[in-house]
């Protein structure tokens, strides 16, 4: 017995696809959090070193790691960042294509 297949075009935002309350900041605090593991990586530190400079228990850095960061702030995670070593910098600017405006981020 075959099954008739749909394959339906993303958004763009797999957290919008998937219902999910807020799409937007969730996805600007996973690619965030990408950064936070990109330079974690980096810099080869194990979880507890770099729980020691987020000021976090080591347990929370992993499941954040893993994608668990629904009780983190978009603020917490900005913070996390500078404690990495980074500068943040947020740019406001009229939307490109006259719609609503989107939240990004560019890694330099």
């Amino acid at each position: 017995m075959e099954t008739e297949e749909t394959v339906k075009r993303g958004s763009g935002n797999v957290f919008a696809d998937l219902g999910h309350p807020e799409p937007g900041v969730h996805l600007l605090k996973a690619e965030l959090v990408t950064r936070i593991d990109r330079i974690i990586r980096q810099r080869e530190l194990k979880h507890a070193e770099a729980a020691k400079l987020l000021g976090l228990p080591q347990p929370e850095v992993s499941r954040l790691l893993r994608g668990d960061f629904r009780d983190c702030s978009v603020e917490q995670v900005l913070r996390f960042l500078t404690l990495l070593g980074r500068d943040v910098e947020i740019v406001i600017r009229k939307s490109r294509l006259g719609r609503q405006g989107r939240l990004s981020v560019a890694a330099l």
